[in-house]
């Protein structure tokens, strides 16, 4: 379906934006509110302070010296304009005594001592001369002789001041909420690109194409965590799938071979009778092949079992008895082949393991080694341990594995006896290095006699000590 032209308001990126506009909004007129309350409140506080302080002085010259006293003050301070302080005092019957005013501006209290707080204007000439109207603050008070007292302070270039902040902050805000409203959306695009990216990487995956990563910018962020974690698991699952197809035909050509053998030999029983000999030795050739089918199969199981299995299920085992056992299993193979057979195996070595499992891992080395190892050859088993863990190493004297082939060899039904003549499903090494990752270890495969030829193979499979 066509995206409508108000799409873009159901994206995640537009819905980002308009919150973090809306969070950076409300915190901003908070901190505009506290600026505009601090600095306007701070002004009218000062205001106050200095009228009050003013009016406490000219009541201390009329209490030490009368009406006489007072008058003389308010004229010297008119004279002298101190702060920008507006006086005016009259007598009882509105006649001016003295002052900076024509007439008392406001109406006085009529009670003696009683004051009033007012806010009036007066037309007043600026520096350059123009006139204007002055906001006045001010205190007006009723003396005991029944005179009036005012006393005022310019609040004009205080509101001028509150003017500017109001203006700056009615400015601010809109342009702040804009560029909020640009960096919520500029951030969230950013977000949504890299979720796109991912997004289009998982369809191209979908559609087939195993081989799609994620792009890692290099910010070690978030995003490049993730992709990296992803591009891990894409990588893991085309390696399963490249292994499977590779299984699929493995398991094809392995089956192949038996069960057309198994079928030939039964088409030639129908074909003529045959004396109970025969049919014997047919029954034995039957059963011989349908158990290297079974074998094949059980070796899958057996893979399949270790990566089902997880650690929880491991237990404390004694490792140095039980490669001890499997070295006395399989020394007389080892002599039935024509080969020399030494184990030396520390004692009392233990790792948390799952018996069966470890028990076939180390078979599989033995049984490797005297199945490529010629008559007159020799086999070792060593065991070793110490704090960090242990190691089982199995050395042999056959052809060994080419260095470029010694991870290879781990996977699945690879081998490197692509004839097939010797018997086996390919699974041997592979089911080795599944059970050494399981037990917290690693299958390592290297030159058992790197300077002679043929240089033999030594397999250790390492483990965790307990």
């Amino acid at each position: 379906m066509k995206p409508g032209p108000f799409a873009f308001l159901r994206t995640t990126s537009f819905r980002l934006a308009l919150i973090y506009a809306l969070v950076f909004a409300v915190f901003s007129a908070a901190l505009m509110a506290y600026v505009y309350q601090s600095t306007v409140g701070g002004l009218r506080t000062e205001a106050k302070s200095q009228l009050e302080a003013e009016l406490r002085s000219l009541a201390v010259a009329y209490n030490t010296g009368g009406q006489a006293r007072l008058e003389m003050a308010v004229r010297e301070r008119s004279i002298v304009r101190v702060r920008n302080f507006t006086y005016q005092f009259e007598t009882g019957d509105g006649v001016k005594i003295v002052g900076d005013m024509s007439a008392m501006p406001v109406p006085a209290p009529t009670l003696p001592g009683a004051v009033d707080a007012v806010t009036f204007e007066i037309e007043g000439r600026r520096p350059s001369g123009e006139s204007s109207i002055i906001q006045i603050e001010g205190r007006i008070v009723r003396l005991s002789n029944r005179s009036v007292l005012l006393v005022g302070i310019e609040m004009s270039d205080r509101l001028a001041v509150v003017n500017k902040i109001t203006q700056a902050i009615f400015i601010a805000g809109p342009v702040g909420i804009l560029l909020a409203l640009l960096g919520g959306f500029v951030s969230s695009r950013y977000a949504a690109r890299r979720a796109e990216a991912l997004s289009r990487t998982a369809s191209a995956v979908m559609a087939g194409d195993l081989s799609q990563r994620v792009p890692v910018i290099g910010t070690d962020d978030e995003f490049d965590r993730l992709a990296d974690m992803v591009n891990a698991m894409l990588a893991k699952i085309e390696n399963l799938m490249a292994a499977t197809r590779h299984a699929g035909d493995a398991i094809a050509h392995d089956l192949r071979s038996p069960l057309s053998r198994l079928r030939n030999r039964l088409e030639d029983s129908l074909r003529g009778p045959m004396d109970e000999m025969t049919a014997r030795d047919t029954l034995g050739e039957t059963v011989e092949q349908v158990d290297q089918v079974l074998a094949t199969f059980n070796a899958i199981l057996n893979l399949s079992r270790v990566r089902s299995t997880g650690e929880e299920y491991l237990t404390p085992l004694d490792v140095s008895e039980l490669t001890t056992e499997i070295a006395d299993l399989f020394e007389p193979a080892c002599e039935d082949a024509g080969l020399s057979f030494e184990a030396q195996i520390a004692p009392d070595l233990t790792a948390k393991a799952d018996r069966a499992l470890l028990a076939q891992a180390v078979s599989n080395l033995i049984d490797n080694a005297i199945k490529y190892t010629p008559s007159g050859g020799d086999i070792s088993v060593n065991v070793t341990g110490d704090k960090t863990g242990i190691a089982i190493m199995v050395s042999d004297s056959g052809p060994g594995i080419p260095e470029a082939d010694r991870e290879r060899v781990k996977d699945r039904f690879v081998r490197l006896d692509e004839a097939r003549t010797q018997t086996g499903s390919g699974l041997g090494l592979a089911l080795v290095d599944a059970v050494a990752g399981l037990h917290g270890g690693a299958l390592e495969l290297e030159a058992a006699y790197p300077d002679e030829t043929p240089p033999g193979l030594k397999a250790t499979l390492r483990l965790k000590a307990a």
